[in-house]
């Protein structure tokens, strides 16, 4: 629509407001870049795709490994393998590499223990003594690399849980029903290397506005939960649980 009222008015708009106005040019770029946008989220989106993460083992690298496990899961990304990249040789005689080579290996554990059995594999690329240069040296990594497997299911037994109205919720979100035993139902959010200090939870209308890190997302409440108000949220074990509390009102009455 901006570019047919552009098309129409650009004599006109020139005469009257002596500035130029956008030529075709600038249209035609903003609608190549906004198919080349679709096609990048369309790709994000697809159930199928399965994310890698290559780390050179350090105490940084430990954080943002952790940091990204996070902000993956909250957009619903399976984490398929991290490569630990550039590991140097265990048994040199040389003290520095001897020692750095030791603090890698130290850093490989707590990348090892972040990624429990099941999670993500966790892939061993050695250091090639120089860059990589040429589809040879790639070549050779990436056979050291085992092809990615079928994706890792997100949610529980490998489905989403249906609630109480029968919608499904978006992403790989559980709804527990917990309204005989304690009043309340249970969203419960996976996000796996989350920490307390970096997580945020703002509930805003339908929609509630999740960050952990660095990483934000906007997410569309059930419908059963909208018609109640949050109770509370606790972070254990990789796990955000919020409680929510039906509002007087807009639940039927039990009996």
């Amino acid at each position: 629509p901006e570019r047919q009222a552009a098309r129409a008015l650009r004599p006109v708009l020139a005469q009257l407001a002596g500035v130029p106005m956008p030529a075709r040019s600038l249209y035609e770029a903003a609608g190549r870049l906004d198919r080349e946008l679709a096609a990048v989220q369309a790709v994000v989106e697809s159930p199928g795709t399965t994310v890698r993460l290559v780390v050179e083992p350090g105490p940084a690298a430990v954080r943002a490994l952790r940091a990204a496990r996070a902000g993956l899961a909250l957009h619903g990304l399976a984490l398929d393998a991290v490569v630990a990249n550039r590991l140097l040789p265990t048994a040199s005689p040389d003290p520095w590499l001897a020692g750095l080579a030791s603090r890698q290996q130290k850093a490989l554990k707590e990348l090892l223990g972040d990624c429990p059995d099941g999670s993500a594999d966790v892939c061993e690329l050695p250091h090639l003594g120089r860059e990589p240069q040429g589809v040879a040296d790639l070549g050779e990594l990436a056979e050291r690399i085992p092809p990615p497997g079928p994706p890792s299911a997100a949610a529980p037994d490998g489905d989403l849980a249906e609630d109480r109205t029968g919608d499904r919720a978006e992403g790989p979100w559980t709804v527990e029903d917990r309204l005989a035993d304690e009043g309340v139902l249970l969203w419960r959010l996976p996000l796996p290397g989350a920490v307390r200090e970096t997580l945020s939870l703002v509930r805003r209308g339908d929609e509630v506005v999740v960050t952990t890190g660095p990483f934000r997302r906007v997410l569309p409440l059930p419908a059963a939960l909208r018609r109640c108000a949050v109770a509370g949220a606790r972070l254990a074990d990789g796990e955000l649980m919020v409680r929510f509390e039906p509002e007087a009102g807009l639940w039927p009455e039990r009996d």
